[in-house]
């Protein structure tokens, strides 16, 4: 595939059916390797072929369990350093800990940054991930990031499905907070420059994942609305958000984003609201108890795929960010 050495796929457990999809884009095997847990819950790993000189990509997003999934991570890079790789790309298509990118309050941590210093410590040359929660994480690395979205794969999925309110310019694009405003806004671009609307909330004090509707700024009355976000955690605001949009006129709502955590009651909630449909991608695997008839999971590894083999052959991929 380019100059830089073999190029080598592996993959961690967090998300091995996406590893396998990214492989199979690419028209190339997953290499092969062992992880193993001892009887004490320590973590082994046993790479069952050389990597020696070797372009090696490690696709592991860090969703839960989120600790041992980053554990795990750190022990892929040190074996691959250990045996003499040429460049360690880290694949994140998911990552953890990005909500925590600044303080809010007095004594609180900045988790996001100890992980990314994590990670290049523990000897990664790259990083390539997909909607982080806050742009500015990037800057966290000391070692090159490549961002990329997947925001056009689900403006392609609207396009399709609501063609017909697209074209007589019934849709709304709604971001559920203030701080999303950019992504629904480039997000409404691409749909045909649809209207947008925000979503003004506030949170609880001192009460994690839990929010109260404040107001809806923005025409939604008689429109078609698309809530845009970059994750959906406990679906707590997305569902509150879908009650205030047909409480303040709208006649359908559907969702996107990027990472489906759905943690918590987050399946029950969406089974209840007042939501169409649910679009997400495959960052995180879906697993059987959140398989629900209004969640469709989209495969964002062709993204993944097409900038590996950029990567690998030292070329540009500044045009996938703007997909």
């Amino acid at each position: 595939m380019g100059e830089n050495g073999d190029i080598r796929i592996l993959s961690g457990s967090a998300h091995h059916d996406f590893a396998k999809r990214v492989c199979s884009e690419l028209g190339i095997r997953l290499s092969v390797s062992k992880l193993y847990r001892f009887s004490d819950g320590e973590i082994g790993l046993s790479i069952e072929e050389s990597v020696r000189g070797c372009d090696v990509y490690l696709i592991q997003p860090t969703s839960s369990p989120v600790n041992d999934n980053l554990m795990e991570l750190f022990i892929m890079v040190d074996a691959m350093k250990r045996a003499s790789a040429y460049r360690i790309n880290v694949v994140i298509p998911y990552f953890g800990y990005a909500r925590q990118d600044r303080k809010s309050k007095a004594r609180e941590p900045i988790t996001s940054k100890l992980i990314a210093n994590l990670i290049t410590k523990s000897g990664a040359d790259r990083v390539i991930t997909a909607d982080l929660h806050a742009g500015q994480i990037q800057g966290f690395f000391d070692i090159p990031v490549d961002h990329l979205t997947g925001m056009q794969l689900l403006a392609s999925y609207f396009h399709e499905l609501l063609e017909n309110e697209i074209n007589e310019n019934n849709i709304v694009v709604v971001s559920p907070d203030v701080g999303g405003v950019t992504r629904a806004r480039k997000f409404a671009e691409s749909i045909n420059n649809a209207d947008l609307a925000i979503v003004d909330k506030r949170h609880k004090p001192d009460i994690t994942n839990v929010s109260e509707l404040m107001a809806i700024i923005g025409n939604v009355r008689d429109k078609t609305a698309i809530l845009v976000d970059d994750i959906i955690d406990t679906a707590g605001t997305l569902c509150n958000a879908a009650k205030g949009l047909i409480e303040g006129g709208a006649v359908r709502v559907f969702a996107c984003a990027t990472h489906g955590v759905l943690s918590g009651p987050a399946i029950e909630k969406i089974r209840e609201s007042n939501i169409e449909k649910v679009v997400i991608t495959d960052t995180i695997p879906l697993s059987e108890t959140k398989v629900c008839e209004k969640i469709n999971q989209l495969s964002i590894a062709s993204l993944f795929a097409e900038a590996i083999t950029r990567v690998h052959n030292e070329r540009s991929i500044s045009n996938l960010f703007e997909r």
